[in-house]
């Protein structure tokens, strides 16, 4: 059986972002098969047992996620000419007023974030930020299964045989898109449930059947709904929420 490296089993089983499993290996706290291992770039075989350090364990406890209801004109990762990035609204000042989250706002948290999963900069609403990479991997992986809801405002003729090709049938950048849950809510709103996030996935998908996208907002990430999370500000996920 060939062997692989050790962040990259890390990462495919979950048990942190590949970053992480450097930032872990470096500091002496990875072991596999209970011998530890503090060189970088090892190679293991898939069956090994990998298991983390209580210090590795506690370092996760303590990263941070934001759910943002991002505002059209943000960028949600990386920056563009004239589009400030959506990390930008992290600020006490933009914090939810009823979050229910303990936690105190700390510019630390703001250290290792990454959008998981992107919004166009004229789209709007949920958007998860995470400094936890085993998150970042439910949700973008390659094997995800967390769905994403999206309510979409059309202009054209929405017919049977387009809703038909959206669900399942049609092809972007030469590869065959999952199937997907779309629903006609009323004359110019569909309802949009994904399980990948192509770029621009939605409005490319919308041009094949002769729609165009004249508004997009996702409500939904899993488990987690955007609820009534006001434009521009955000809140901490809970310590009792899941995404799966």
């Amino acid at each position: 059986m060939e062997s692989i490296r050790l962040s990259k089993l890390m990462a495919s089983r979950g048990i942190c972002s590949r970053r992480e499993a450097d930032a872990f290996i470096e500091r002496g706290w990875v072991r596999v098969d209970g011998e530890v291992v503090d060189t970088l770039g090892t190679k293991v075989r898939p069956y090994q047992v990998v298991t983390l350090s209580e210090e590795a364990r506690a370092s996760q406890s303590e990263t941070v996620t934001f759910l943002l209801n991002k505002p059209i004109g943000y960028v949600s990762a990386q920056p563009e000419k004239g589009y400030p990035p959506a990390v930008s609204l992290i600020a006490e000042a933009t914090r939810l007023k009823g979050d229910r989250s303990p936690r105190k706002f700390d510019r630390s948290h703001l250290k290792g974030l990454a959008p998981a999963g992107r919004l166009d900069i004229d789209s709007t609403g949920l958007l998860v930020l995470t400094q936890d990479g085993r998150i970042a991997r439910q949700l973008i992986g390659e094997n995800s299964e967390v769905e994403k809801e999206y309510l979409v405002r059309v202009q054209g003729d929405v017919t049977e045989e387009g809703l038909r090709l959206l669900r399942h049938g049609l092809s972007l950048d030469g590869k065959a898109l999952r199937p997907a849950d779309v629903s006609r809510l009323n004359g110019d709103q569909l309802k949009f449930v994904l399980k990948e996030g192509k770029k621009r996935q939605i409005r490319r998908m919308c041009e094949q059947v002769k729609l165009k996208v004249v508004g997009l907002k996702r409500v939904r990430i899993g488990r987690v709904p955007l609820g009534g999370l006001p434009v521009g500000q955000w809140r901490y996920l809970g310590e009792d929420e899941r995404f799966g």
